[in-house]
């Protein structure tokens, strides 16, 4: 079924100028609270006013290099102050940054570098010889490596980031880009294949931040947001860039990982002093954080609200954190390709177990293998219409026209539609297991697992075995200390899901394969058990 179409107009949100650059957008959001601290990270404070002038004279910098309008510029940093400054200096200048993972291999690097076929590097020093195997390993020529936070002697085609700023004033003006050019770039994170630069505009982030940002999460000024989810992702560069920037919050930035340890320091306010008001993660963090004996009580923070995505929040995980700190869960899906988050559920409206509604300004249909559209109950295929659509994935037409079609995006997710207009997550179109003619949702079988006290995880393929039917198969991580065996689970499970939804085999194992977002690599699984059974 599909929910009522929604455009700018209709959600009394203005839509941006033509003539639209969006990083100068934020940084006159933001003229009148110069002194206000715009990042913080582990080593102090940036405020709006230092952000703008830097973020200018980054602009001017690349400019000087000679790199042109819609040129590349890959942007291969940790989460800090240097990150905002890089990403909307290139914006500012007219180029667009290439925003990519800093966990990836050298391998992935030099693909990178030759399919955006970035002019410049803006990287941390940390990642440099990681970025020099990689420029060795290229065949494409890149004109300038700009270094952040680093002690070490640079090379002759190598600049130090604050020097390089120092010797370049701040550009006047933007360039005078269009609402609809190339903004940025962002990689796909799929499971199998080569990653897709996923090419977005200018306007794309504004509609995210007005529809989401401020229409569902209400932020406001006073708020300080703090994301697990790292800039380069899509989830996280929302979170911790276009939306805090849109209504002048404060932003800390974290470069090493989130672990729980690492999340529960900054929820206290040991960096800058400042506790967030607002909480971005993703279930595998709710479920470590849960789990975690360091688990902090609900009066030593600040928060009032605690977004997810990434993957479908189980209904006990949300559960298990709003008894215990107070505040609610806001579970959604995003897409690198739409952006950010499109369909969530909204503060005081929650429901556990579902991803919740439409966001305002997008349209959703479910459809089946003929591409009709199916009734309340019924497992589809997610297509979403809406303003925040990429333009593209660069170089790949066939990709595109897969997945960009006539003004629709297929998220290549299954879901269905409740009664009450909320969807539940069926899993992954590649994911969903069909049993004895019947489709079986992992997700709704490893939801009903870590309701198990001994459970930490889980994650549930399919197996063919001898006479080629699918069997369910499930890996389970437990908790420390805690003990379950294969036959209690089964029949856990079976006294809370229909009988043929039990899975056949049950492995334990001390760690699932996940991507850097946290997303269960399934398909690791499948190739560690592949063959028949």
């Amino acid at each position: 079924m599909t929910s009522s179409p929604s455009t700018g107009p209709q959600t009394g949100v203005l839509p941006p100028p033509e003539v639209f650059n969006f990083a100068q957008h934020l940084l006159a959001c933001n003229t009148q609270r110069p002194a206000k601290a715009a990042f913080i990270d582990d080593l102090g404070s940036l405020t709006y006013g230092q952000l703008d002038e830097r973020v200018r004279r980054m602009a001017d910098g690349l400019r000087s290099l000679g790199i042109k309008r819609e040129e590349r510029v890959l942007l291969m940093m940790h989460d800090c102050n240097d990150w905002p400054v890089s990403f909307l200096g290139a914006m500012y200048a007219g180029l667009v940054p290439v925003a990519v993972n800093t966990l990836l291999t050298v391998e992935d690097y030099a693909y990178m570098l030759e399919h955006s076929r970035a002019q410049a590097v803006l990287v941390s020093g940390t990642l440099l010889p990681a970025l020099n195997a990689a420029m060795t390993r290229s065949d494409h020529e890149v004109l300038k490596v700009i270094v952040s936070g680093t002690g070490s002697s640079l090379g002759p085609s190598e600049l130090e980031f604050e020097a390089f700023l120092k010797a370049h004033p701040a550009a006047l003006k933007p360039a005078s880009t269009r609402a609809d050019d190339p903004g940025f770039w962002l990689y796909s994170s799929g499971s199998t294949g080569r990653p897709k630069g996923t090419v977005h505009s200018h306007a794309n982030p504004y509609w995210t931040a007005e529809l989401y940002g401020k229409g569902v999460l209400a932020l406001k000024e006073s708020d300080v947001c703090f994301s697990a989810a790292k800039l380069f992702f899509a989830y996280g560069l929302g979170n911790a860039l276009s939306f805090p920037m849109s209504v002048g919050a404060t932003t800390i930035l974290m470069a090493e990982r989130p672990t729980p340890e690492a999340v529960f320091k900054r929820w206290r306010g040991a960096i800058g002093g400042q506790r967030p008001t607002v909480f971005f993660g993703a279930p595998t963090g709710y479920a470590g954080m849960l789990a975690s004996p360091a688990l902090p009580a609900s009066n030593e923070l600040a928060l009032r609200l605690a977004s997810s995505a990434g993957e479908a929040l189980p209904a006990e995980l949300g559960s298990r954190f709003t008894t215990h700190f107070g505040i609610e869960v806001i579970d959604g899906i995003g897409s690198t390709e739409m952006l950010h988050i499109f369909l969530s559920n909204r503060p005081g409206q929650v429901r556990y177990g579902t991803t919740g509604w439409p966001v305002p300004g997008y349209t959703i249909e479910l459809r089946d293998d003929d591409n009709r559209q199916v009734a309340d109950g019924e497992i589809g295929d997610l297509y979403i219409q809406g303003l925040s659509s990429a333009l593209m994935y660069w170089g790949n037409r066939d990709k595109t026209r897969e997945t960009f079609q006539g003004g629709w995006t297929k998220s290549g997710d299954k879901y269905v539609r409740n009664s009450d207009g909320s969807f539940t997550y069926s899993g992954r179109s590649d994911d969903m297991l069909k049993v004895s003619g019947i489709y079986v949702s992992p997700f709704e079988v490893e939801a009903t697992l870590v309701q198990h006290p001994a459970v930490l995880e889980a994650a549930v393929i399919g197996l063919i075995d001898a006479e080629g039917l699918t069997k369910t198969k499930a890996y389970v991580v437990l908790k420390d200390g805690a003990q379950a065996s294969g036959d209690e689970l089964k029949t856990f499970v079976k006294d809370r899901l229909a009988p043929y939804k039990y899975p056949r085999l049950i492995e334990f194992i001390t760690e699932l394969p996940k991507t850097a977002t946290g997303k269960i690599q399934r398909f690791k699984l499948r190739e560690r058990d592949a063959g028949p059974r």
